[in-house]
């Protein structure tokens, strides 16, 4: 009898000690991975903000990104969340009234302050890059371009962000960015893809960038940069021409016309029935054209349009350099150009012109596009106006349309075959395509030249991994109590 008691009393005080075992287990197994998933879970988005005035030739515009905080300088995606065209023209035609070049900018900095949360003002970076139209007043008079941009900068310096200056970017910088700005937002720099090349069009000058397997920057060190982003080494051709952005090569062709001060011009680059009186001090105001000023010739002359393609091609090859060539090969000026190489992404002034004359399919060939354009151009300017009323940049289009095509197969080297690797693009993912992303990712080193560690794991596989292996070591720890357990179901029963 006695050790049938202390077996009955040996299996009651074994059964609470089991149950607090095995709830103590659960908790401490659910407590694991509560803490795995509460420690990795996405965290709620906090952001950091950059500010980029693009000081363009014919406009200023503003451009605010953001990125992720916690993921700052490493992973994190820079987005464009908000763009502001300045009314007016660019600073550079401000040279004679400085102050009015900052006044300019007044309502899109209040956009800028309204929008961007005010507990980052003083921590967000504000960048202003002046381009070829500040480079072309600052060869005329470097005088008058400090001017302007003292103006701009105690503008800009009133606003409660962190103003990092003001100046001009280089034609080379102003490829390079773009270029990077391109890939970037195709996601081609971090997954180390092929990357594309850049065609930027602009109102005073106009660039080419891209990757070139045959190009080491020997033969043209000038038109070389190099870049080393996420752990690759990216060997960069880029090369900027000042005065052929479609603003002035349009006087440079007008020039090629008044050569010998006329009283009136035909001209095939805009449409029949188009005429207008221009004068000659106006047209001939600039560097890019001021030397071919014909003496003694009336104050104006009559501008008459023609409507005709073919000879508007060749009026517009007269402003390029096609005999001079020091190199094995040249796009034109006597600049060297290695072959092209793979897809280009062509933005700024190519897509609003040809998005315009709606020709940015580039699946169209390019005698198509060569045939379409001659229909444009031979529409009579009644027409024209009848059906698109007065607006902006109307008359020129017709010049434009011919000037790219001109620039990009005659300049450039594109082919009825190469033609369709160039895709005609505004914006990528969201964001405007041009230089301003790309230097901002550049001053601020959100690019890192490494490519950032990563965890072996994703989040929700990290979970489930710690989930499943908590879950068999709770069932190898019950287990393991079964010598523990409660037997006494199967001991006789003694009367």
């Amino acid at each position: 009898m006695s050790a049938q008691r202390e077996m009955k009393e040996k299996n009651h005080w074994h059964k609470p000690v089991t149950i607090i075992i095995t709830v103590i287990g659960v908790m401490a197994i659910v407590a694991l991975v509560t803490v795995a998933v509460l420690q990795n879970r996405p965290l709620s988005q906090k952001y950091k903000y950059g500010i980029v005035m693009d000081a363009g030739s014919s406009h200023t515009a503003l451009y605010i990104y953001a990125w992720p905080a916690e993921k700052d300088n490493n992973t994190g995606r820079v987005e464009q969340t908000h763009s502001c065209k300045v009314k007016g023209p660019g600073i550079s035609s401000y040279a004679s009234n400085p102050s009015k070049a900052g006044e300019s900018l007044r309502v899109c900095m209040q956009e800028a302050k309204q929008l961007v949360p005010a507990n980052h003002h003083s921590e967000t970076p504000l960048y202003l890059g002046a381009t070829a139209g500040m480079r072309l007043l600052n060869l005329e008079d470097s005088s008058a371009s400090d001017r302007v941009f003292h103006a701009v900068e105690g503008a800009l310096q009133k606003f409660p962000f962190s103003f990092q200056g003001a100046r001009i970017l280089s034609g080379q910088e102003e490829g390079a960015f773009g270029w990077v700005t391109v890939n970037y937002l195709d996601d081609r720099l971090k997954q180390g893809l092929e990357t594309k090349g850049a065609l930027d069009l602009g109102g005073a000058s106009t660039q080419i960038s891209f990757v070139s397997d045959t190009f080491d920057g020997s033969e043209s060190p000038d038109n070389n940069v190099n870049f080393r982003l996420y752990g690759n080494d990216y060997n960069l051709y880029t090369h900027s021409f000042l005065c052929y952005g479609k603003d002035q090569a349009l006087r440079m062709t007008l020039a090629q016309q008044t050569l010998s001060g006329p009283g009136s011009i035909l001209d095939p680059c805009f449409h029949r029935g188009y005429t207008d009186t221009k004068n000659y001090s106006v047209l001939y105001d600039s560097p890019c054209v001021s030397k071919m000023k014909p003496q003694n010739a009336t104050p104006t002359f009559t501008h008459k349009g023609g409507g005709d393609f073919l000879q508007c091609q060749d009026v517009i090859k007269r402003i390029f350099n096609f005999t001079h060539c020091k190199y094995n090969q040249c796009s034109f000026n006597g600049i060297f150009q290695p072959f092209l190489q793979g897809q280009y992404g062509a933005f700024s002034a190519y897509y609003f012109v040809m998005d315009f004359l709606n020709l940015t399919d580039t699946s169209i060939p390019l005698e198509d596009v060569k045939e379409k354009l001659k229909r444009y151009c031979a529409t009579p300017w009644s027409e024209l106006t009848q059906q698109h009323g007065n607006i902006k940049y109307l008359a020129e289009y017709c010049f434009s349309g011919t000037y790219i095509v001109t620039l990009l197969t005659e300049g450039y080297n594109f082919t009825s075959q190469t033609y369709p690797t160039i895709k005609y693009i505004k914006k990528i993912k969201g964001s405007d395509a041009g230089w301003t992303l790309g230097y901002m990712l550049n001053l601020t080193n959100m690019i890192p030249a490494e490519a950032p560690d990563t965890p072996p794991l994703p989040h929700a596989g990290y979970v489930s991994i710690v989930t499943i292996m908590a879950i068999l070591l709770f069932v190898l720890f019950i287990v393991s109590l079964r010598p523990l357990w409660p037997r006494c179901s199967k001991q006789p029963h003694i009367i």
